[in-house]
């Protein structure tokens, strides 16, 4: 059975009550709705893993802009708090990751690394800049 990954998106995004945007068939992006009135951008893409020879799902939000003010060991000791999300530094922004081989797991599942990526990056934007910007 194939995994409509868009449409599942979309049907998540239409439940949390955020909005869904489609870029193509493997990739998207859910505003997720937060508490206190705040945002954050979830990324959604379906990629081959070519390490692993397997179909994963990666999910990403923008936490900020990378700088040398910022404590990378906090953030790396705040791995160690969280399931599925992680802290990671790309094209010189933090990031928060959550992924997973699409063959092992549900839908609920997936549900759960979006609203836990969401989550953190919110907190820690907050920490880092005070601001709702991502």
């Amino acid at each position: 059975m194939e995994f409509n990954f868009n449409a599942f998106m979309e049907r998540h995004a239409d439940e949390i009550g955020g909005q869904f945007s489609e870029y193509d068939h493997s990739k998207s992006v859910i505003i997720v709705p937060l508490q206190e009135n705040r945002f954050q951008a979830v990324l959604g893409v379906m990629k081959f893993n070519e390490k692993f020879g397997k179909i994963g799902v990666e999910f990403s939000s923008k936490v900020c802009p990378f700088s040398d003010e910022i404590d990378c060991k906090q953030l790396v000791m705040e791995n160690a708090k969280t399931c599925y999300a992680k802290f990671v530094i790309v094209d010189d922004f933090i990031k928060v990751e959550g992924s997973v081989f699409l063959e092992t797991i549900r839908e609920d599942g997936l549900k759960e690394i979006i609203k836990e990526v969401a989550q953190l990056a919110d907190e820690w934007e907050l920490k880092l800049t005070g601001l709702d910007v991502n």
